[in-house]
Formats: C-alpha cells, sequence, structure tokens
C-alpha cells in the first residue's frame, strides 16, 4: 500500500466529516509503515511505530476512522473494548488474547485472498466432478485370463471411450450453460465433527496448544450422501476444492508476518482503565490491565496456534472520551508508548449537516434506499435535513453528548410512520420538510422530561 498521506485522508474524507488533525495522524502514521519497509533490514528492525491516542466525545468518528483505515490499506484489524480485560489471576480475558484474535483476523484475510486466487482453477475441478457424476466411468469387470482380446475387441472399446468423450463435451457445453442446474446428483457432504468442549480456568483463548484442532485430525469425519440439485451442489463442491487447492502453512505464514508487520489495534475506552491505584482491595481494573497492557505494546512475542506473534511493530491506536480523567493519569511507561495525542472536536450544526449529506453512504442516503425496496420515494428537502441537525445539535447540547449517534435516534422517529406504513401507502412519494420533521418531534421536543427518554 504506496497511498499518500493526502491520498488516505482523501479516501477517509468519504466517510468521516470533519476531525482533519485525526485523519493526519493516522495517515502519518500509515504511510511510515510504507517508508520503514523501504529501510534496510537492519534499520528496519529499530523503527517501531508512533501509537495514537484519540481522545473526544462518543459519536465524533474515532472508531470509525480506525475502521476504515484499516479496510484502506487491507490490514489485519481488531477493534477491543479496554475494560474487557482484567489483571491475571482474576476472571476475565488476558490482554494477549487481542494478538490471538488479532492473528486470527489476519489468517481471514489472506485466506480471503487466496481464495480469490484458486477461484478459477477450483470452479474447473468442479466442473469435472460434476461430469464425473453425470458421465460415470464405466466400471471394468474382473479379468478373465480365458478371454482373449481381437482386435475388434479393441475397436469395441475405443469407440465407447470416444462416445463418452462426445457425451461428455456435450454435457459439459450444457453445464455451462446452465441448463443442467436442477438435475439431481448424489453427493457424499462431510459432517463435521462435534466441536470438543475444553473448559480451564483461564479461559479457551488462552491454550496456546490448537486442542481443537488436533480432536479434528483424530475424529472420523463422517460423511452421508445427499442427494442435491447441481446448483446446490455446485457450492458444496467449490468450498471443498477450494480448502484443497489452499496451503494452510503459507496462509499461516503469510498472516503472521502481515500481523506483525501491518496489524493494527484499536483499544477503545483506554480512559475507563485511568486513574490511581485503589488504595484497599484488589486493583482488578484499573492499574492491573495497564501493566498488562504495557508489555504488549512495548513489543513482546505472543504464542498462538499460528506460531509465536511478535507486537514489537503492531500500531495500536488508543480511544477514550476522558471525561473524568485525562492521558496523564495513565502509567508513565504507558503515556511514552503512545507519543501522538489527537483531541478530536465536538460536532457542531454546520458537522451534523454535512454528515446527513456528504458521506459516500450518509443516513438519509441509507434510509431513501431502504424505502425504495417498497417502491416508496423519499425525498429530504434542505430544510428537512436543516431541522434534522439542528435538532440533534439541540438535543446533545441540553441532554447528554453522544455525537452523530443522535442523528440515528431523530432520524428513526422522523420517518418512523412511513417506515411503518410503507408497504400500504396510496401516495409512494414522501417528502421530508422541515415542517414535517417538526410535526413528528413538536410533541416530544416540548416536554423536556420526555424528550430526555426518547431523544
Amino acid at each position: 500500500m504506496d497511498m499518500t498521506p493526502k491520498q488516505i485522508v482523501a479516501e477517509l474524507d468519504k466517510y468521516i466529516v470533519g476531525q482533519n488533525a485525526a485523519k493526519k495522524a493516522v495517515a502519518v502514521a500509515i504511510r511510515n509503515r510504507w517508508r520503514r519497509q523501504q529501510l534496510s533490514a537492519e534499520l528496519r528492525a529499530d523503527v517501531t511505530p508512533k501509537n495514537i491516542i484519540l481522545i473526544g466525545p462518543t459519536g465524533v468518528g474515532k472508531t470509525e476512522i480506525a475502521r476504515r483505515l484499516a479496510q484502506l490499506v487491507g490490514a489485519p484489524f481488531i477493534k477491543v473494548e479496554a475494560t474487557k480485560f482484567t489483571e491475571v489471576g482474576y476472571v476475565g480475558r488476558d490482554v494477549e488474547s487481542i494478538i490471538r484474535d488479532l492473528t486470527e483476523a489476519g489468517i481471514g484475510l489472506v485466506k480471503q485472498e487466496m481464495r480469490a486466487q484458486v477461484q478459477v482453477k477450483a470452479r474447473e475441478r468442479v466442473t469435472e466432478r460434476l461430469l464425473d457424476m453425470l458421465v460415470p466411468t464405466p466400471k471394468i469387470g474382473p479379468w478373465d485370463p480365458e478371454q482373449e482380446k481381437g482386435d475388434k475387441q479393441d475397436k469395441q472399446d475405443q469407440e465407447d471411450q470416444e462416445r463418452r468423450a462426445r457425451t461428455r463435451e456435450k454435457m459439459k457445453a450444457k453445464l455451462e450453460a446452465g441448463e443442467l442446474e436442477d438435475r439431481i446428483v448424489e453427493l457424499n457432504v462431510e459432517q463435521k465433527a462435534s466441536p470438543v468442549q475444553i473448559f480451564s480456568n483461564m479461559g479457551m483463548e488462552n491454550m496456546d496448544v490448537d486442542l481443537q484442532g488436533m480432536f479434528d485430525k483424530i475424529m472420523p469425519r463422517g460423511g452421508q450422501p445427499r442427494q442435491l440439485a447441481i446448483k446446490d451442489a455446485r457450492k458444496f463442491l467449490m468450498e471443498q476444492e477450494t480448502e484443497a487447492l489452499i496451503d494452510r502453512a503459507a496462509v499461516a505464514e503469510q498472516a503472521v508476518d502481515r500481523v506483525e508487520n501491518h496489524g493494527i489495534v484499536f483499544l477503545d475506552e483506554i480512559d475507563k482503565v485511568c486513574g490511581p491505584s485503589s488504595g484497599h482491595g484488589p486493583d482488578v481494573s484499573r492499574q492491573g490491565v495497564q501493566r498488562d497492557l504495557l508489555p504488549v505494546v512495548e513489543g513482546t512475542t505472543v504464542n498462538t496456534k499460528h506460531g509465536p506473534v511478535k507486537t514489537d511493530h503492531i500500531l495500536f491506536i488508543a480511544a477514550g472520551a476522558f471525561h473524568t480523567s485525562k492521558p496523564s493519569d495513565l502509567m508513565p511507561e504507558l503515556q511514552g508508548r503512545f507519543p501522538i495525542r489527537v483531541e478530536l472536536t465536538d460536532l457542531t450544526r454546520a458537522d451534523f449537516l454535512r454528515v446527513l449529506t456528504e458521506p459516500k453512504h450518509a443516513l438519509t442516503k441509507q434510509y431513501a434506499e431502504l424505502l425504495k425496496t417498497e417502491g416508496v420515494e423519499l425525498d429530504f428537502t434542505k430544510d428537512g435535513i436543516e431541522a434534522v441537525a439542528e435538532i440533534a445539535f439541540e438535543v446533545n447540547r441540553t441532554h447528554q453528548n453522544i455525537g452523530a449517534r443522535r442523528l440515528h435516534t431523530i432520524l428513526e422517529k422522523v420517518v418512523e410512520e412511513v417506515s411503518y406504513e410503507g408497504p400500504d401507502l396510496a401516495q409512494k412519494r414522501v417528502t421530508i420538510d422541515g415542517k414535517f420533521v417538526r410535526d413528528k418531534l413538536g410533541e416530544i421536543l416540548q416536554r423536556e422530561d420526555l424528550s430526555k427518554f426518547i431523544l
């Protein structure tokens, strides 16, 4: 991936409104990975990623920036909540499971790419297997030493082979033309053995040995013949042939390499593990989690079922609202591992207006397309969109600020009646203007106690 920082920001702009400082920070971090790959092997090992903390209230685009970034660069990505983890020795997830989950994401990514590469070959093999079912090879009877094959017998065999080859070609042409999709064939469908449940006091994700994989190999896989139409049988055969063509060892090797050099971990709610250590009792959810996170962020080797994974060059993007705490409340050692801090701004009226219209999959476009499936044409006017943005901004300001997520609540209330009546509407064109929006929300907005709960 050799996109320049400006190109990365331009792509992010298609989905996320504003927050230019955060977009620039992540774009530079991604570009630095490409720059690192151009260095000599000796220097490359010493260049570590500059991890980022995104500071800002909920609903302003922190998670979306990280998620879209990973999709853009095709990197293994995982989003985890810091609050899910507890200090080692207590009930809860071990922080090293982050890297195991990231490796699984890498495996899925590489496997998907390899499936695309072997698609053509797999399709050819599926066609051959279907032809074998439609035009089976004649069974050869037991050899009779008394029987002597003369020229006549040889000629007959050759004619049979030529006839079968011609039949096979005709069947192949019909198969490729889609004329035999409903023809029934018998297929031996593999039944996977039931998963073996393994319980341990540390949880399944902490077991380094892939015991489930081991049991899958030991236990016999049952198979039962099923009568299927060719269109259904093709799906089963495609899956089998694709899996057979993929080199699992190569998948694991590529995935581990990609995780180590391009993996992105989005660590949300980092502010919830901030704060001083408690003066009494076990400190399960704050300093303990930070101490456990430190080696993973700093650089360590985590054992996974696909092999050891080094975390030295994985990019960590942490995020939090930091309402009741601040980044300086983190342990000094952990602070040092997140040198880049970016503050995301609250959304203004103008931002809400842009969120409703500019992104590639803006909410107004989503609602219009959803109702189009019922034949209803939803038309958002300029003053209608302005009314939604105005109300969202005011409710966020006067009640709880939940950012752009407020738009989901308000729009759902606005189009609720149209969505409900959609299939039965006589008038299939509905205009959402300012009056329509205020009529739908007027009663709720007038009663302040009600607006707190409804909007």
